[in-house]
């Protein structure tokens, strides 16, 4: 396979990269701005040449296995028609990610979200990928009554909600007016070794603990979240890569289970115990503007067409996530330590 990942610096894109690297013969190409991942990043699970948009440009058709990582932003729609050439498939991961920076920059979130999908998808028609995969969430849902599955009329509480929608909504126009095969994946809360540039729920909460700092939870703690381990994520953007006859389609890919923020940072606080890490504090601060109350997917399309389902559950997902962070270099050296 030769595919290009946007975002590939980041913590999925990295997990996934690391996924591709694993089996022989793929060309992998990353696209990234290095605004959260880094090189460092990339380089902890691959051994990658660096090439400059203009050497892409000129050698544009040049296709050789490995890794290749450019730097540059999803906005220079010249670099994404040029990145794409020769390209099997495109997973689009690069974003503007959560909830908190779109409602400070909504003009930003939607520029990088809307404008950013949208130079790649061109990219994808103008090259004739064969596939694009947009990595989406559950926040162009908005507020309903969970689970959350495909068919509900979607009705976004935040800006980073309603970009997300909108690049859902250009994936089903490029399939259904270009025939471009366009997949949208519906990440649940995604956690997971490598998450340390992450600023969502679990590795939030692990830094705050291992730096001697309390555990902060935004309201009561009762919202709800759907948590799903890393290793089940990428195998569901694997299986979209390759699976038949789901061209135009939208999926939830996450565990199927309801669990509160509460019992999250309970449930981590057991485990930090048993680690050494004890008499960690919890405060409740006030609640985020346009954070949805409950949140949890059906997934039953998911196991259907991509036949896929996850097989790490919470407690063992948070033990390996505790670990990685414990044993990451470049994370200890900037904990102070309650170990």
């Amino acid at each position: 396979m030769k595919c290009l990942i946007t975002g590939g610096c980041g913590f999925i894109g990295t997990n996934l990269v690391k996924n591709l690297v694993d089996e022989d013969g793929h060309f992998i190409r990353v696209v990234d701005n290095l605004s959260v991942g880094t090189r460092a990043d990339l380089a902890r699970v691959c051994t990658f040449t660096e090439i400059t948009p203009n050497t892409l440009k000129a050698e544009a058709q040049t296709i050789s296995t490995g890794v290749e990582l450019i730097v540059g932003d999803i906005l220079d729609a010249d670099l994404a028609l040029s990145a794409a050439q020769g390209t099997d498939v495109i997973v689009h991961l690069a974003a503007n990610t959560g909830v908190d920076q779109s409602v400070r920059n909504p003009r930003n979130d939607c520029l990088t979200n809307v404008i950013g999908t949208l130079n790649y998808l061109e990219a994808a028609r103008k090259s004739q990928t064969k596939r694009f995969i947009f990595a989406s969430s559950g926040a162009p849902v908005g507020e309903c009554e969970p689970p959350i599955h495909e068919e509900l009329v979607p009705h976004p509480v935040s800006p980073y909600g309603a970009s997300k929608l909108a690049g859902e909504a250009y994936c089903s126009a490029y399939f259904r007016t270009f025939g471009l095969d366009t997949v949208a994946l519906r990440f649940g809360n995604v956690y997971g070794p490598g998450s340390s540039n992450k600023n969502s729920v679990v590795a939030k909460f692990i830094k705050q603990a291992l730096n001697g700092e309390t555990l902060e939870i935004y309201g009561d703690g009762n919202q709800t979240r759907d948590f799903i381990y890393i290793d089940d994520l990428i195998r569901a953007i694997r299986l979209s890569t390759s699976v038949d006859n789901i061209g135009g389609e939208t999926f939830q890919i996450a565990a199927n289970v309801e669990t509160t923020v509460e019992s999250v940072a309970k449930k981590l606080l057991l485990i930090l115990a048993d680690a050494g890490c004890k008499n960690v504090p919890i405060v409740h601060s006030i609640p985020r503007l346009g954070d949805v109350r409950r949140n949890y997917s059906d997934v039953s399309k998911a196991r259907k067409l991509l036949s896929w389902q996850t097989s790490i559950d919470l407690s063992e997902g948070l033990k390996r996530t505790l670990e990685w962070f414990m044993n990451d270099s470049s994370f200890n050296r900037e904990a102070s330590g309650r170990l």
